[in-house]
């Protein structure tokens, strides 16, 4: 599980993102895609943190 202290990540897999944002698969896939943020790498898909962060950032009020 991901914790608090463990933020360092590059890249994460959907389920870790789920985590990381607190939401459902339907919503971190959103936000991952909103954010130009997958990476494909044969079958497996990754998420890279730091564009789903600044993306976030982004659309923050």
């Amino acid at each position: 599980m991901v914790t608090k202290e463990n933020k360092n990540f590059i890249t994460v897999d959907t389920n870790t993102l789920k985590e990381i944002l607190c939401c459902g698969r339907k919503t971190a896939v959103e936000i991952g895609m909103d954010a130009n943020a997958k990476i494909t790498i044969g079958k497996r898909v990754l998420w890279n943190v730091a564009l789903i962060q600044k993306y976030l950032d982004s659309i923050a009020f």
